[in-house]
C-alpha cells in the first residue's frame, strides 16, 4: 500500500556546480499539522546573492549564516538556494487554504513548510509583484538603518534591486531629496518610474546627509564616502562574498569624521528590534509593494523549467536583468 505521505512529486533548482544548476524532483508529503502545502505561481531571482552562489564564491566563514529558509544541501555545491516564492495554499489551516502568500524558500514548484513561514499578500499587491517581498524587506532595514528623515539629501549608489527600492523608500519621505548613482545610463529610466533623481558616478550629489551603498564594488564605495557631507553615514548594503575590497580611509575621512555603518537583513534593525519581529517586518515590506510604479523593476518571466540553462546569461554582470522574475507552470498561474 502506497505511503501517502510521499504521494506528492514537486521539482527544485539546486545549484551542483560553478556555473551549472539542475532541476531534481523532490518528494513532498502531505502537510503535517501546523504546516501548509503551497504551489508555486512565481519567484524571483536575487541576482547578487545567487551569482556568489552559483559560481561558487560564498566565503566557508559564511557558509553557516549564509544558509537560507529550508536551504537543502551545503556549501558550495549542491545547493538548495532562493528565498523568494509566491503561491496558493492547496492544503493547510482554513484560514489559509487557497490563499496566495509569500515564502522564504528556495526555488520549488511545490512543498510544506509550517504555516507560520508563509506572509499573507495583501489584497492590494499582485501576485507577480510580491516576488520583490524579500528585496523591499532589504531596502526597509537599510533605511531604519540609516534613519534618514524629513528633507535629507541622500544618495544611493548603486540601482539594483534593492538600492532602488531603498532609493524609493526614501523618496517617499516629505521634502527628501534623493539621487539614485549607477554607472549604467539606462537606469535614468528607473529612477524617472520611482520618482527620484538619477545621476552617473561623476555627477553624484555632495554633502549628502546619509549615503547607501549597494554596488558591491570599490568604485562604488569610493563615490559613496565622496558623496557624505561632514559627519554624515555611509550605509554599507552590498554582500561581496569572497575577496578583499580596498576601502578610501584616507585623506578627509578622518577629519570628516565620517560613519561607515553596514546593513543586512538578517537581524532587524536595532532601534526597531524590540518592537519589530521578522515576521512583522516581512508583512511590511509586502504592503509596501501595493505602488505600481514597481514593477519597473521587474523583467518579463522566464519559465521555472527553462532556469538551469538560462540561468548563466541571467546572472551575468551585464544582464541588465534588475529582478529576473519566474513564472512555474501554467497551469497554478493566476491572473496578475
Amino acid at each position: 500500500m502506497s505511503d501517502p505521505q510521499a504521494e506528492k512529486l514537486g521539482e527544485a533548482l539546486w545549484y551542483v556546480g560553478p556555473g551549472r544548476a539542475e532541476l531534481r524532483a523532490e518528494p513532498v508529503g502531505s502537510p503535517a499539522a501546523g504546516e501548509v502545502l503551497v504551489r508555486a505561481l512565481h519567484g524571483a531571482l536575487s541576482r547578487g546573492t545567487e551569482s556568489l552562489v552559483f559560481s561558487g564564491r560564498v566565503p566557508e566563514s559564511e557558509h553557516e549564516r549564509m544558509r537560507g529558509p529550508f536551504m537543502g544541501g551545503t556549501f558550495p555545491f549542491p545547493v538548495k538556494y532562493g528565498y523568494a516564492v509566491v503561491g496558493r495554499v492547496d492544503e493547510g489551516p482554513s484560514a489559509l487554504r487557497g490563499r496566495t502568500v509569500f515564502a522564504l524558500h528556495p526555488h520549488q514548484d511545490l512543498f510544506a513548510l509550517p504555516a507560520d513561514a508563509v506572509v499573507p499578500v495583501p489584497d492590494g499587491v499582485p501576485p507577480a509583484r510580491a516576488i520583490l517581498a524579500a528585496n523591499m524587506e532589504t531596502a526597509l532595514n537599510a533605511v531604519w538603518d540609516g534613519a534618514p528623515g524629513p528633507a535629507s539629501r541622500v544618495t544611493v549608489i548603486g540601482a539594483g534591486v534593492v538600492g532602488a527600492l531603498t532609493a524609493w523608500l526614501c523618496g517617499r519621505l516629505p521634502g527628501a531629496e534623493v539621487t539614485l548613482v549607477d554607472i549604467a545610463p539606462a537606469r535614468a529610466a528607473v529612477a524617472q518610474a520611482l520618482g527620484v533623481r538619477f545621476a552617473l558616478p561623476d555627477a553624484a550629489p555632495k554633502d549628502c546627509d546619509v549615503v547607501f551603498h549597494a554596488s558591491a564594488s570599490a568604485a562604488g564605495l569610493a563615490t559613496a564616502l565622496g558623496c557624505a557631507g561632514d559627519e554624515a553615514t555611509v550605509v554599507e548594503m552590498s554582500w561581496y562574498g569572497a575577496g578583499d575590497i580596498p576601502v578610501a580611509l584616507g585623506g578627509a575621512f578622518h577629519s570628516r569624521r565620517l560613519r561607515v555603518i553596514s546593513s543586512q537583513v538578517g537581524s532587524v534593525a536595532p532601534a526597531m528590534r524590540p518592537r519589530w519581529p521578522h515576521r512583522r517586518r516581512l508583512a511590511a515590506a509586502l504592503a509596501l509593494l501595493a505602488d505600481p510604479c514597481l514593477d519597473a523593476l521587474i523583467a518579463s518571466p522566464v519559465g521555472f523549467r527553462d532556469l538551469p540553462a538560462r540561468l548563466p546569461e541571467l546572472l551575468a554582470p551585464g544582464s541588465g536583468v534588475l529582478c529576473q522574475r519566474i513564472d512555474y507552470a501554467a497551469a497554478n498561474l493566476e491572473p496578475s
